[in-house]
């Protein structure tokens, strides 16, 4: 017996469990992030093959999609969507914009933008990961990570995501923004 009072379980029993808890944690989490609609699929395998997360916005039939934007860090193009979201939206309203960037705590590029960003129905806060777009609504900044940030910060928006090198996004010193044509 142990000193908690229950017997030890037996490590052969244990082992079974240790090899599936994987395989469960991934169908959960699968299953989680699936809206269950069949059409919802080919969006899921393409960022799962991407290794990125897709932003949802809401389209005439309700299901997600994203808005496509512009970007260039220091005069070369890179390939970005925003999410739905009313503080993209609210950026994409302020379209075009050209920002200077610094570096904040070795984890992401800052810019001030105009004005703030309306935040109305915000989702819950997310951990940014490496190449999001994000906004942080206390300080009214723009936020791009170029490594992952440390936990769900309150105030902190994932606005949509970057696809460039992780590299490339931490020395940029200059950011545009237009709306895609």
């Amino acid at each position: 017996m142990t000193t908690s009072g229950t017997p030890p379980m037996n490590r052969a029993a244990l082992r079974p469990l240790l090899r599936t808890a994987p395989a469960a944690t991934l169908l959960l989490a699968g299953t989680a992030c699936s809206s269950g609609t069949p059409d919802a699929a080919p969006a899921a395998s393409s960022a799962a093959a991407s290794g990125r997360q897709q932003p949802p916005s809401a389209s005439s039939s309700g299901r997600s999609t994203s808005m496509n934007i512009r970007v260039t860090l220091d005069g070369r193009p890179v390939d970005a969507v925003l999410n739905d979201s009313p503080a993209a939206r609210d950026l994409a309203e302020l379209l075009p914009l050209t920002l200077d960037l610094e570096d904040f705590h070795d984890t992401e590029r800052v810019a001030y933008l105009p004005r703030k960003l309306n935040t109305d129905g915000a989702r819950e806060p997310a951990a940014a990961k490496a190449c999001d777009i994000a906004y942080y609504a206390p300080w009214g900044n723009l936020a791009l990570f170029y490594q992952d940030g440390p936990a769900p910060s309150p105030g902190l928006l994932v606005l949509g995501h970057l696809d460039v090198s992780a590299d490339q996004l931490g020395r940029a010193t200059r950011i545009t923004i237009e709306t895609a044509s």
